[in-house]
């Protein structure tokens, strides 16, 4: 499946990975956490859509298991970066602190959490559940580098 603008879409999944210096990855978000994953050490990377379903069915383990598998990384050379989440109150699930434990457990090197709350401010974000559906979506990208 091809854009309009010709470039390839995954459809149906929730992260992708590459080691392809020069490749960009990027998926969309409203409520749920974009998550970027960038390998210090083999220049992997990936980008995650992990909201409530997402988290409880471990994608950032998954993913980090299968950079590992596929690119030979290792959790402590990552850097994980959560974006803004929907967060309590505004929502009954924190499924930005299971991210954050499912990082340390997985031995994640380098964790940083935006801490920012989709529903506080429709200036800066868009909530699909403040908005009740009628809302756009964020754009999340990464772009892998040759490493050096």
């Amino acid at each position: 499946m091809v854009a309009g603008d010709g470039l390839p879409v995954v459809p149906g999944v929730d992260g992708l990975i590459t080691s392809a210096p020069g490749e960009t990855l990027g998926i969309y978000v409203a409520d749920c956490g974009a998550l970027w994953l960038a390998d210090r050490g083999t220049g992997a990377s990936g980008l995650l859509h992990s909201g409530k379903k997402g988290t409880e069915l471990g994608i950032l383990t998954a993913a980090i298991e299968r950079m590992g598998l596929e690119f030979g990384t290792r959790a402590a050379d990552l850097v994980v970066v959560l974006g803004p989440c929907i967060r309590p109150p505004h929502y009954e699930v924190d499924f930005a602190a299971e991210i954050s434990r499912q990082a340390e457990r997985a031995g994640v090197g380098d964790f940083h959490d935006a801490g920012e709350d989709t529903a506080c401010d429709l200036t800066r974000h868009y909530s699909y559940r403040v908005e009740k559906g009628k809302t756009g979506r964020m754009l999340a990208l990464i772009h892998s580098e040759k490493n050096s």
